[in-house]
């Protein structure tokens, strides 16, 4: 034995790793039958596949330039991190953007910017940019609400999204006065730490599910009355990731947790259709929304990515006959976002934001039905000047997702889907998710959102208004093409949006409907 061991001690060190390619080489060559690559060339086919994997950190990190990245580039990316952390997020030196490139957004200056008195509500709080409508206000629901912030977090669950992104998420909406979108995957305990809260729900009912797998109203109207934080409920249509497909949530990722938010059995597979089980119509559907409004007493709205207008054209139509309807609509862009999809779905179906938003509101102005409902522009806007155009073509809020999760640390890994996110933030695994501060965290997002509000309030008064809901179509110019330079979004999109009631950012302030009330309340005026 001792001969033996004297004998493995001699060898060198670098015929061990003669040895070790060897078996690795006999191993590719007459064993394994899946890679033609390391088959055909041996040990070499290992280090292109190590390569590829690490391909997109080489190419973000050393080889894209500052703006080509997708979907979004080093220099949106720093602007929020850096926002988020209290940092000086101004640029130097002229802009590096080729301002000529397509669909380049102008906003245009007034040649004496709008002024504020000492007794301004900007004033004393340099970030406060509430939405100019109540929301269910219309309709006359009994609790109508009017979002504190014009920036919020849309439709993320918990499972999608770890316990610890969610709980840093609704308490840095707390601290910023926004509203946190819970997504389709129920009402968690991580969303109830003191931020308002949208709920919404798609075709697989999670939270409010029956054992059939359809609505149970009894247990919505139960969950809405045992939490007040919930100031609004939404019906997912579709989502801009994946409109008209459904999903299955694997049996082995449903914990005891995720059963009980959820409302599923542990361990099973859960399917989510593409269709909803409560309703079949257009017509079924809004007497949903009003089945809901009723029981709750919340305004209802409906989530959906734009394609074909023919349905929402029969809403529009129902809307006018009957005087009852949706009380907002959210319109997701067919970028995608945070949900997986696969690729067909992602990069082609469904229009992006500015072509679908600009269809579904034309629809509606021409109906004049505007003014009944609160339009909330979901679809990387989560930049001040994007917000400023959204603004202009009728928005009146945003919803924000990919953004939201990069204040709070997520580094664009592509990894959402496959549970090893390594910012901690889209996986379930215990150990990534450790690496959450969740204080620090919720800070980072609400001041984001604050940094957000804070620029968004000065490009707007740059522009002579004094809340951007007064923006107007031909406030803003993006450039289309050689022949036409540039035209107002007026003349690109063919609509003129809808004039927004505003009498001035003190009667927002003093408003009994308005949200974020622990922010109202606590937040220091600066």
């Amino acid at each position: 034995m001792d001969s033996f061991l004297s004998f493995i001690s001699s060898i060198s060190w670098w015929i061990w790793v003669l040895i070790v390619l060897a078996l690795v080489a006999i191993r590719d060559i007459f064993f394994q039958k899946k890679h033609t690559i390391s088959h055909n060339f041996p040990i070499v086919g290992h280090i292109r596949y190590m390569l590829e994997s690490i391909g997109p950190e080489m190419r973000q990190y050393f080889v894209a330039n500052n703006r080509e990245e997708l979907p979004f580039n080093r220099i949106e990316r720093g602007w929020i991190y850096a926002s988020a952390k209290s940092e000086n997020n101004y640029e130097g030196f002229g802009t590096d953007r080729d301002v000529y490139a397509h669909q380049h957004i102008f906003v245009k200056n007034q040649m004496m910017a709008y002024k504020i008195d000492e007794n301004h509500p900007n004033a004393k709080d340099k970030t406060f940019l509430p939405c100019a409508k109540v929301i269910g206000a219309y309709n006359k629901r009994k609790k109508p609400f009017r979002p504190a912030s014009a920036i919020n977090v849309s439709a993320m669950s918990f499972g999608s999204l770890s316990a610890a992104a969610v709980e840093a998420m609704n308490k840095g909406v707390l601290k910023s006065g926004a509203y946190h979108n819970t997504g389709e995957g129920g009402l968690s305990p991580y969303h109830k730490q003191g931020g308002d809260v949208i709920f919404h729900f798609g075709t697989g009912y999670f939270g409010v599910r029956s054992e059939d797998g359809n609505l149970s109203m009894e247990k919505l109207t139960n969950l809405v009355e045992n939490n007040p934080c919930i100031k609004a409920i939404e019906i997912k249509l579709s989502q801009g990731a994946k409109p008209g497909k459904g999903g299955v949530l694997p049996g082995a990722k449903i914990t005891a947790e995720l059963a009980e938010i959820r409302g599923v059995e542990i361990g099973k597979d859960v399917l989510s259709p593409a269709t909803h089980k409560a309703f079949s119509s257009v017509q079924e559907l809004v007497n949903l929304i009003e089945e809901i409004a009723e029981k709750t007493g919340l305004p209802v709205g409906i989530k959906g990515a734009i394609g074909k207008l023919d349905q929402w054209e029969e809403l529009a139509d129902i809307m006018l006959k009957t005087g009852k309807g949706p009380d907002f609509i959210t319109v997701d862009g067919g970028e995608g976002g945070t949900g997986a999809a696969p690729p067909s779905f992602a990069d082609h179906v469904s229009l992006p934001w500015v072509y679908g938003f600009s269809s579904l509101y034309k629809l509606f102005l021409e109906k004049k039905l505007t003014d009944r409902i609160v339009f909330i522009g979901s679809g990387k806007l989560g930049f001040p000047a994007k917000a400023a155009m959204a603004f202009a073509m009728g928005v009146d809020c945003i919803n924000v997702a990919r953004e939201a999760m990069m204040s709070i640390g997520c580094i664009q890994a592509q990894s959402c889907h496959t549970n090893t996110c390594p910012a901690g933030i889209a996986t379930q695994n215990q150990w990534l998710q450790r690496g959450i501060n969740v204080p620090l965290k919720s800070d980072r997002l609400a001041q984001y959102f604050k940094s957000f509000r804070k620029e968004l309030i000065e490009i707007t008064h740059a522009s002579g208004y004094e809340h951007p809901c007064q923006y107007t179509m031909d406030d803003i110019q993006v450039n289309l093409d050689d022949n036409e330079l540039n035209r107002s979004l007026a003349f690109t999109y063919g609509y003129n949006k809808a004039k927004v009631p505003f009498n001035g950012m003190q009667e927002l302030y003093d408003c009994v409907h308005l949200g974020g009330k622990e922010y109202m309340k606590n937040e220091p005026k600066k």
